[in-house]
């Protein structure tokens, strides 16, 4: 899961927005660093990160990919699971629009920026002003996404071309998104993520 799955879930689950949007920024124990509720939203995050590469659809959706950006298949999933909410955000979460959640959000993250770590804030920066969340909703955007990603870690540079395995195997990644996305939000409204 990506920024916004991270940001859904843990509305859900009643989490710390600031921790679960924060959580790869973070090493180490969150809770000699943070706030309970920040340190909590950190671990609910690297749990949902575990439990998804464990799902057998994240693992048949893996196999989709070609050798040479097999290696990067769990990031460029991370990134279509983000396309594929945003684009059927209405359906899913029909009681409030994509971007009035991502205003409240926003609202919420912005006055506890102060005190996270730079690379973050950063990040927060062209989140919100590039509205990144909702543009995810198109799918020839995520083709930036990919690239900006892979320019920015040369050892990922494979992320770039697995962008037309994504679009060679839509139609395939999107049944596996309705097979996985709906049980997450199922687990984080009960709390048992």
């Amino acid at each position: 899961m990506n920024y916004l799955a991270h940001l859904h879930l843990a509305t859900l689950a009643n989490s710390s927005l600031l921790g679960n949007l924060m959580a790869d920024y973070i090493r180490g124990n969150p809770q000699q660093q943070f706030s309970a509720d920040i340190a909590e939203g950190i671990a609910l995050h690297r749990r949902i990160d575990a439990l998804t590469d464990s799902l057998p659809e994240v693992r048949a959706a893996r196999q989709l990919f070609r050798p040479e950006t097999k290696r990067v298949a769990p990031i460029t999933l991370d990134v279509i699971w983000d396309h594929f909410l945003s684009h059927h955000w209405a359906k899913l979460v029909p009681e409030i629009s994509l971007p009035a959640f991502l205003s409240h959000v926003k609202s919420v993250i912005e006055p506890q920026l102060p005190g996270t770590p730079e690379g973050f804030q950063t990040l927060n920066h062209y989140l919100w002003r590039d509205r990144w969340m909702e543009r995810y909703a198109a799918a020839p955007y995520l083709q930036n996404v990919l690239r900006g990603m892979a320019s920015r870690r040369p050892r990922l540079a494979a992320l770039s071309e697995s962008y037309y395995d994504f679009e060679e195997n839509y139609q395939q990644l999107e049944d596996f998104f309705w097979q996985l996305y709906p049980q997450m939000m199922d687990r984080a409204t009960r709390q048992i993520l």
